[in-house]
């Protein structure tokens, strides 16, 4: 892709709104260009600032009761007298529109009501993967650099809203690199990175939503293999272009949590 057209889609592919396709173009583009990454960053961190400056109100109780009232009162099939339904034609339902009211922009000064827009597993893989690709270029692999998973974890606090889990693998093959926080599906989220051999494996986490799956669900995608789990109430994906059996047997390494840390100090010959 030419950079022109990637800096044209580069809003629309920080909002998530670029079709699969589209999005894995311009994320393999911004491995290779160093001025739309420099945009990119630049994009991420207004969106971060303007996100997290942002406040969200609890509408008042008197609202939501007439809000409920409202929904309760319009009966499924009825047909008010005084609206005339033209042949042919459609009519939206008050609860419809009820429900649509409940949707408000907070930065606005109106009270936000609402659940969030649950994005498909499809549109999540891809944003996981795009990370993913983003972190193999320079300088963009880890914020904190350390094999010592009591440097790793401590760093993400302040930084998260949650402790992610950092179990150290090293004995078995997963050295653990470092970490840093990304951002996926309008939030930020840990990552902690492992490696095995020439090979990177970006471990994301975020609180799991109560209707995240919780059975293992694995695909390939553009020659990289992801994994993804729940475990407790943390939502989990692996990414990497590890071939499949080892990511598996990866996953339930992490998964176990139990390994016994080295020594500390200790030098790892897994280590790059």
């Amino acid at each position: 892709m030419a950079s022109a057209h990637v800096r044209e889609e580069l809003s629309a592919y920080v909002d998530g709104e670029l079709p699969p396709d589209r999005a894995m173009e311009v994320a393999d583009h911004l491995t290779s260009c160093t001025g739309c990454a420099s945009d990119y960053e630049a994009m991420l961190t207004t969106v971060r600032t303007v996100r997290d400056g942002m406040v969200q109100h609890r509408a008042p109780d008197v609202l939501r009761a007439r809000i409920r009232a409202s929904l309760r009162e319009e009966q499924p099939g009825t047909v008010r007298r005084h609206a005339p339904v033209p042949s042919r034609a459609w009519r939206i339902p008050w609860s419809a529109v009820a429900a649509a009211l409940l949707l408000v922009v907070a930065s606005s000064g109106i009270t936000m009501v609402a659940t969030s827009r649950r994005a498909s597993d499809s549109s999540v893989a891809e944003e996981v993967l795009a990370s993913h690709i983003r972190s193999l270029m320079p300088e963009h692999l880890t914020d904190v650099r350390s094999s010592d998973q009591h440097n790793v974890k401590p760093w993400f606090n302040g930084r998260l809203d949650f402790s992610p889990t950092v179990p150290r693998l090293e004995e078995q093959g997963f050295p653990l690199l470092g970490g840093r926080v990304d951002y996926v599906h309008g939030r930020p989220v840990a990552v902690v990175v492992y490696g095995r051999r020439q090979h990177v494996i970006n471990v994301f986490s975020w609180p799991a939503s109560r209707d995240g799956a919780a059975a293992p669900a694995p695909r390939t995608r553009n020659g990289y293999n992801l994994e993804r789990w729940r475990q407790g109430a943390a939502e989990y994906w692996a990414v990497s272009d590890l071939n499949a059996p080892e990511l598996r047997t990866f996953v339930a390494l992490l998964r176990q949590g139990d390994a016994a840390p080295a020594a500390p100090g200790a030098p790892s010959r897994y280590a790059p």
